[in-house]
């Protein structure tokens, strides 16, 4: 505060009415005091009155795309089994996949002066964060890397994963395979799809843009997909799915059908295995991912000043049936 109000020109006391709302300052003034604020990166403390100078909060922020998605609930129980080994507790909120939803929660936490952040971006704008990663707060993107800074990063192998399970398919027969994907702003999204096409290639199989449908995707929209891919002169016999809620979405759709194609979903979920037919995925560990990016991050606060690190983590494909259909 008092270097704000060495920037702006006023006393201490103006620059806590301003950052409290309280009345009495000439807008001129508020605004001046404003300014500096935004150039300086200040963010109030709302845990000043209980903290020496220096120490600890205890806490880590983290921002998910959502919390009730059973992906983010295993990286957020592996997240908090390596916070407890280090004393901190996790905070957590869920951006929505929107970018302002995203900055405001960040934002909040940094407020809260937590030790460090894990972020699930939902947009390509993070240099809101940069004040704070001046000031030796330590951030980890996970799931997908920031936009506009460099930080370390835990991702998995999306494009591998969508080339092993269109290789998977061509392997049982098919050569005429439909993608549905998540939108395509997002990364992991655009990186599945990516491997897509590139698993087409790899198998001998022409790329087809009318069996491709980018979402967002909700059950009403899968089933008009399935109508249309259905209904080409050269109908798709097999479908990937780009994520594990377009999967249940499609299985939703697809319950009651007497002729399905086969199935390969992105992302292993709860009884994916006593389905009938049992879902074949491709998988890796949510728990891995949380457990690496907890890793990192105190790794930092312990005083690691390497380079940043990007960390891919490995998927593997687990037949069950759906993806074993023949055409």
């Amino acid at each position: 505060m008092s270097d704000v109000a060495r920037l702006a020109g006023v006393s201490i006391k103006t620059v806590s009415r301003v950052v409290n709302d309280e009345p009495g300052v000439h807008p001129a003034t508020a605004e001046r005091v404003l300014a500096a604020i935004d150039q300086l990166g200040f963010r109030r403390n709302l845990g000043a009155r209980n903290l020496r100078r220096g120490s600890s909060t205890g806490t880590i922020g983290m921002v998910l795309e959502d919390v009730g998605n059973p992906f983010y609930s295993g990286i957020t129980r592996a997240v908090e089994e390596v916070a407890r080994q280090y004393g901190r507790q996790v905070l957590t909120g869920s951006s929505d996949e929107d970018p302002g939803r995203e900055r405001e929660l960040a934002l909040e936490f940094c407020a809260r002066r937590v030790d460090g952040m894990l972020v699930v971006p939902a947009g390509m704008q993070h240099g809101y964060l940069v004040p704070e990663m001046r000031a030796g707060m330590p951030v980890v993107f996970l799931d997908r890397p920031a936009g506009d800074v460099v930080a370390d990063t835990v991702l998995v192998d999306n494009i591998g994963g969508t080339v092993l399970a269109v290789r998977h398919l061509a392997a049982h027969g098919h050569n005429r395979i439909a993608f549905l994907g998540d939108a395509p702003d997002i990364f992991t999204a655009n990186e599945r799809l990516r491997g897509f096409r590139e698993g087409c290639v790899r198998a001998g199989i022409r790329y087809d843009e009318d069996l491709v449908a980018m979402g967002p995707h909700d059950e009403r929209g899968i089933a008009e997909v399935l109508r249309r891919i259905g209904e080409h002169r050269q109908p798709a016999t097999a479908v990937v799915a780009g994520n594990n809620r377009i999967t249940v979405h499609l299985l939703r759709v697809l319950a009651g059908r007497p002729n399905r194609p086969a199935l390969v979903g992105f992302d292993d979920f709860e009884l994916a295995d006593l389905i009938d037919p049992p879902v074949t995925v491709i998988a890796h560990d949510a728990s891995a991912i949380g457990k690496a990016a907890a890793e990192l991050l105190f790794s930092r606060l312990d005083g690691d000043t390497s380079p940043p690190r990007r960390v891919v983590l490995p998927v593997r494909l687990v037949p069950r049936g759906s993806g074993e259909m023949r055409p």
